[in-house]
């Protein structure tokens, strides 16, 4: 009887020694799925949601900045910010709201030797609120240490002396000087509601129909 149990002991022993064998090789043969590579790169470094600054000179509020959010890239020779669901921008004079720029998309840039390029795009509208004047083009950049704002791209200037519309467009931070580089088909009022002036076609006096 004891021969017997040292006999099935044996077997039983070889039995899981081929099995293990075999779970090892089956292991090792088996496909290990892998993800794709990730590129750290492309990953932002910082992420801020629903971001509000505001500058001040003697107290008194100059700059106010809003987006729902944004995203530091770091790059070999620049980093730099974007704000992927919209950027608003509003300038004070005298503590009163002057100009606003809202736009899509917005991105700031701070090359190695410490140069900045602000750029704002898609639908991009500049308000005046003082001259009643607003601006609309697709791309605007703003250069801070010229505090200036300017664009290549097709504009519309629309303001109570008339309509312009052109390629091209320089003005001060706040809009107060908007000047579009080339221009077509556009008009000026001389006086509201009354004589304007087309640039493309003149048409001489609107004729008010008086009934007798």
């Amino acid at each position: 009887m004891s021969l017997n149990l040292r006999h099935i002991a044996k077997q039983a022993a070889a039995f899981l020694w081929i099995a293990a064998a075999l779970s090892l090789q089956l292991g090792c043969n088996a496909k290990t799925e892998v993800t794709d590579q990730i590129d750290i790169s492309t990953a932002p470094r910082q992420v801020g949601d629903s971001i509000f600054a505001v500058q001040s000179v003697n107290g008194e509020q100059t700059l106010r900045v809003e987006a729902p959010r944004m995203e530091k890239y770091e790059k070999d020779s620049l980093s730099y910010e974007l704000f992927p669901q919209g950027f608003n921008v509003y300038s004070y004079n005298d503590g009163n709201l002057e100009t606003s720029i809202i736009a899509k998309n917005a991105r700031h840039s701070t090359l190695k030797d410490q140069s900045e390029k602000w750029e704002v795009f898609g639908d991009v509208v500049i308000t005046n609120y003082i001259n009643g004047q607003t601006l609309k083009t697709d791309t605007l950049y703003w250069d801070r240490y010229n505090h200036k704002i300017f664009t290549h791209c097709y504009v519309e200037m629309a303001s109570p002396q008339g309509f312009m519309q052109g390629y091209g467009m320089e003005s001060d931070e706040q809009a107060r000087n908007a000047e579009i580089l080339r221009p077509f088909d556009s008009f000026t009022r001389i006086e509201e509601d009354s004589l304007y002036v087309d640039t493309a076609n003149f048409v001489g006096p609107i004729l008010k129909d008086f009934k007798r």
